[in-house]
């Protein structure tokens, strides 16, 4: 019998959570899809006005990165649909708002949304887009678990006849506002890590980090529209989202540039393989891997985007040599040679207009670790790991013996920590492969 998966310090992998949530989200749509064919909507107007709402929210969603030679790294599970989830959120906790049963209806509000996001997702499937069911899935749950937790708590009017006026009916608004925007933050890590592999712990650390930014706004505008609706009618909506979506529309101006300019600095990366200096793929394995690491080391999204284009650029300094290195293996030339590389490709790189600690990293590649940052030792040991595994043809014997030469250069040359969490790392893809000689 195969041992189930685990991760690199021993606890259970939650491979298996992406097809639970997709499986829950489907039985869910099902049930509510069911339930309101059969019954009805209640209040069509309001349905219709928040399905609306929305639709426009999802059709002017930010478009994933797409169409770049690597898959460069993008704030994770970053609400690409503001708009659309706050509008989702605010119909949910609209039956709580103002005092109705939100048992009956939480399956509407599932049927609702899933509309919606159906037709709001129409032009990313059409693009070939990652993730749209997923996406579709997190929207399903989320609603259905802000309608639950409505169901479960007092009513407004109890709130207000124990507290009194003021501030006390938007408390249960607020606070289901906050869990729902929580349960959301824990699926799109698991969805995410299901897509992007890696540890899970890390993905959802990053993700959590980011709930004071568009997780709080969603929250607070749902809150806002449940509340205004409830007390104004429809009229409050196009009054409190307009500027909402302008504001998205403006965003997603922001974020095209970005992957643009994202995209230019992989295929600038690509340089050292189109002139033969570098086996092809090397680039994109080494940032795919020193990500994978850092994330296990708990980098902050800053600074992960900061060892991502550093890792895609690292042998650019290549491109100065008359003759290329054998293979591409820098790690294998003597140390004053690595040391003119690196700061060749350092000089390059500050050109390019990237960060400036893009740069330095790429000119700390051939400096002792302790005299590294922490990026700059997560590349250099991604970099060594992938010269020295290469030649074995990725076999496990291959990866044990380049992991064997890296702890024995973790007196100058390489971190022990990164170290050993690359080989955490490499341990977990194995089990992600299926059964079979483990690396570390």
């Amino acid at each position: 019998m195969t041992a189930p998966a685990r991760d690199g310090r021993g606890a259970p992998r939650p491979a298996a959570a992406a097809p639970v949530v997709r499986a829950v989200a489907l039985c869910t749509a099902v049930l509510a899809l069911l339930w309101t064919a059969r019954h009805g909507p209640a209040e069509p107007a309001t349905a219709l006005a928040f399905g609306l709402l929305m639709t426009a929210g999802e059709l002017a969603r930010r478009p994933e990165a797409s169409g770049a030679p690597y898959p460069l790294h993008e704030p994770l599970g970053r609400e690409p649909a503001p708009l659309g989830a706050a509008g989702a959120l605010a119909y949910a906790l609209l039956a709580g708002s103002t005092g109705e049963s939100a048992a009956r209806g939480t399956l509407q509000a599932v049927a609702v949304v899933l509309a919606a996001v159906l037709v709001g997702a129409v032009p990313q499937a059409a693009r070939g887009e990652p993730g749209v069911l997923d996406h579709v899935a997190r929207r399903v749950l989320t609603t259905a678990f802000a309608g639950v937790c409505c169901a479960a708590l007092p009513t407004v009017g109890e709130f207000v006849r124990t507290l009194g006026r003021g501030p006390a009916p938007a408390l249960p608004v607020l606070l289901v506002a906050g869990l729902t925007v929580l349960c959301d933050t824990v699926l799109a890590a698991a969805l995410l890590r299901a897509r992007a592999g890696g540890p899970y712990g890390p993905v959802l650390r990053e993700e959590l980090r980011a709930l004071g930014g568009t997780g709080a706004a969603v929250g607070a505008a749902a809150a806002v529209l449940a509340l205004a609706t409830g007390a104004a009618g429809l009229w409050a909506l196009p009054v409190f989202c307009l500027p909402l979506l302008g504001t998205q529309l403006s965003f997603r101006r922001c974020a095209a540039a970005r992957t643009t300019y994202r995209q230019t600095i992989a295929s600038l990366a690509r340089a050292t393989e189109i002139g033969g200096h570098t086996p092809p793929g090397h680039a994109r394995r080494v940032a795919e891997l020193s990500l994978a690491v850092g994330r296990e080391l708990r980098l902050p999204g800053h600074e992960l985007a900061v060892l991502e284009y550093a890792a895609l650029m690292h042998d650019i300094g290549q491109l100065s040599l008359l003759d290329p290195v054998p293979g591409g293996a820098t790690v294998l030339l003597p140390h004053d040679e690595q040391r003119r590389i690196a700061l060749l490709g350092g000089a390059v790189v500050r050109r390019t207009g990237v960060p400036a600690g893009v740069a330095a990293v790429v000119e700390q590649q051939a400096d002792p670790y302790r005299e590294q940052c922490l990026p700059a030792r997560i590349v250099r040991a991604a970099n060594a790991y992938e010269d020295l595994s290469r030649g074995s043809g990725g076999s496990a014997g291959g990866a044990l013996a380049a992991l064997e030469q890296l702890r024995l250069g973790t007196g100058r040359d390489f971190a022990p920590e990164v170290v050993e969490s690359l080989a955490r790392v490499l341990d977990e893809a194995a089990w992600a492969r299926g059964p079979g000689p483990r690396t570390a």
